[in-house]
């Protein structure tokens, strides 16, 4: 991968992060828990994300990225553990929110892409790939577009599928609380977050579960987004 891909790549991951935290410590703040907001993490700038979280946000995804080709980072949005463990359906409402950001994200890319092929700026490409949704139509700025709109839509359903697997420490595993009793959502609220060798042991899992539901939802994503076209 060229240098300019893979800081492109490391910008797309970037934005896509951001707008995932942001949302959470937007949310949290609107169902009562102020602690993001008071840490400056309601904001659509990553350096107070950054800030929190150099290693995951920065070193990790750079390291990652010149070595295997990919941005492999996370990031975390400070919240009361009291106001979670008191609110657990709001706990739950504000950790559907980042991987809600992510699907907006998906969707905004969607649209440009569809408006680019709609103004021949755009092309459906002959080969898709992770890197290659749309390609683009003649000149150097408008390929940059359409790589720079590829790595938001792949890398924004992939952001959504994975914190939507419900194991912890993901967004997944919290959401399911709105489906039990408030008093079972508390115990489990407590429990989520007790032991990082489960924790790390879940990612693992995640992980392995990640890429088989990527594939198929990526599949039909793109029957939405090129309904003539067969995949």
């Amino acid at each position: 991968m060229a240098l300019v891909d893979l800081v492109l790549f490391y910008a797309v991951f970037l934005i896509s992060m951001t707008f995932h935290e942001a949302a959470h410590a937007w949310s949290a703040k609107r169902l009562g828990d102020a602690t993001a907001y008071h840490g400056g993490q309601v904001s659509l700038s990553p350096w107070p994300h950054i800030r929190r979280q150099p290693f995951g946000m920065v070193i990790l995804p750079l390291i990652s990225l010149t070595l295997m080709g990919w941005p492999f980072g996370y990031a975390s949005t400070p919240y009361n553990p009291y106001w979670a463990d008191r609110q657990p359906r709001k706990a739950a409402w504000m950790a559907l929110a980042g991987p809600a950001a992510n699907f907006c994200l998906l969707l905004i890319t969607a649209l440009f892409i569809r408006v680019g092929i709609a103004l021949q700026w755009f092309a459906i490409p002959s080969a898709i790939s992770f890197f290659q949704i749309t390609s683009g139509q003649g000149t150097g700025l408008l390929q940059a577009a359409a790589a720079l709109l590829s790595m938001l839509f792949s890398m924004n359903l992939l952001l959504m599928t994975l914190n939507l697997i419900p194991l912890p420490p993901l967004d997944g595993s919290s959401a399911v609380l709105l489906l039990l009793p408030a008093a079972i959502g508390r115990r489990i609220q407590s429990i989520l977050h007790r032991s990082i060798y489960g924790r790390i042991a879940m990612l693992l899992i995640a992980w392995h579960l990640l890429t088989p539901m990527f594939h198929r939802l990526l599949r039909l994503a793109l029957r939405i987004l090129y309904p003539a076209v067969e995949f």
